[in-house]
């Protein structure tokens, strides 16, 4: 992706959020060189994969496959006991852009359609040797009820509703044609996406960047170390 797309991603998603009256942490709105003046005190930011989180997926057309993403808070699967078991995120579903078909390990979710359009996902089981399972239904709670889903079938969540993702479940979604891009929440255990992303099809999860101008905010993989870092904790 060019750092110039990236940059207008964030304007875009900071203006979105601004009319739903959805406020961010402080280190939403730090610079780079902000960010640079900072110590030992953001360790938990920069190992825990907090904040800004662009991606085509390396599929280089960011408007068909990609995601916005933003961790607001994050435990750390590597660390010692002590850190929190959970997350939070916001995605940013845009109308017609698709996550890939993945599941994790490691993770079960909720997932809230917060505002704006319509969220459609596709979804399948996964089966022992980590395929899509197309015999069996999916079974998956949405907003306490259980439902059964055929494989590969689709649901939709309209504003307010949500559904939970179980581990090695392969989900899909995207915001629906004509209904405008979508606020969705994620609330989770805590996330790992260096190790707990089984994508169908081969993708890259943390773009290439091609710098053709200065950075507007820097992405979650991207923050300086500071001098006294711990080496070996960081989950991006």
């Amino acid at each position: 992706m060019k750092r110039s797309r990236i940059n207008q991603v964030i304007r875009e998603t900071e203006e979105l959020l601004a009319r739903h009256q959805i406020f961010l942490p402080p280190f939403f709105g730090w610079t780079p060189g902000e960010w640079a003046e900072k110590g030992p005190e953001c360790r938990e930011i920069r190992d825990n994969g907090l904040g800004w989180d662009i991606t085509d997926f390396g599929c280089g057309d960011f408007d068909k496959v990609g995601l916005t993403a933003l961790t607001l808070r994050n435990g750390n699967q590597k660390a010692a006991s002590g850190q929190k078991p959970y997350a939070e995120k916001l995605l940013i579903a845009r109308e017609g852009q698709v996550t890939p078909m993945h599941f994790h390990w490691y993770k079960m979710e909720d997932i809230i359609n917060r505002g704006g359009g319509v969220l459609v996902m596709q979804l399948y089981r996964a089966t022992e040797e980590e395929e899509p399972d197309r015999e069996r239904d999916v079974e998956i709670l949405s907003d306490g009820v259980l439902l059964h889903i055929p494989p590969g079938g689709i649901l939709e969540l309209h504003p307010g509703q949500s559904v939970t993702y179980t581990q090695r479940l392969y989900h899909s979604f995207w915001g629906k044609e004509g209904c405008g891009d979508v606020i969705v929440g994620e609330v989770s255990m805590c996330n790992d996406d260096s190790t707990d992303n089984r994508f169908l099809e081969a993708s890259g999860r943390f773009p290439a960047i091609e710098e053709d101008e200065e950075p507007y905010r820097l992405l979650c993989n991207e923050y300086p170390e500071p001098e006294n870092a711990v080496p070996g904790r960081r989950q991006v």
